[in-house]
């Protein structure tokens, strides 16, 4: 990891762990390692990869442990859930509003583009259907470079 993206996780950590504790919620160890691998996570994790990356660390933590953690993040609006059909659900704590995302479609990647402003479209859609809109949720799916090769 990059000293920037280094330092841009550790603020993040830092600052959900506070909000979190004047909100009174309780900060244990296994919720530390869970938020620490949501917002460090360049890969959107599901709940068992989350689990099985701190099995080695918190060896008693329960699966059931996580989801309880990543619901309470989702409350408190610190992590968003790309949910699946087909597949495990994916989490992104370090983005923790509404993004874009592009999903391999074989081996399941997924990644935050950078250049994409939605607000703009968003205020289109919203003017032009009469909604009030709260969210979004927009993915595009492909082969990401490996799957291609």
């Amino acid at each position: 990891m990059s000293n920037n993206l280094h330092d841009k996780v550790e603020q993040r950590f830092q600052s959900v762990v506070e909000r979190l504790s004047a909100k009174g919620r309780r900060i244990t160890p296994q919720r530390l390692a869970i938020l620490r691998m949501l917002i460090s996570s360049k890969d959107h994790p599901s709940a068992e990869q989350i689990h099985l990356g701190i099995l080695k660390e918190f060896p008693t933590t329960s699966l059931a442990t996580v989801y309880k953690t990543i619901t309470m993040l989702k409350e408190e609006g610190e992590v968003i859930e790309l949910e699946f059909s087909e597949a495990s659900n994916r989490y992104d704590g370090m983005k923790p509003e509404p993004h874009p995302h592009v999903v391999c479609s074989k081996c399941g990647v997924i990644v935050d583009p950078e250049t994409v402003n939605l607000q703009e479209f968003m205020h289109r859609i919203a003017s032009e259907t009469g909604f009030v809109l709260h969210g979004h949720r927009l993915d595009f799916f492909g082969l990401c470079p490996k799957c291609r090769e």
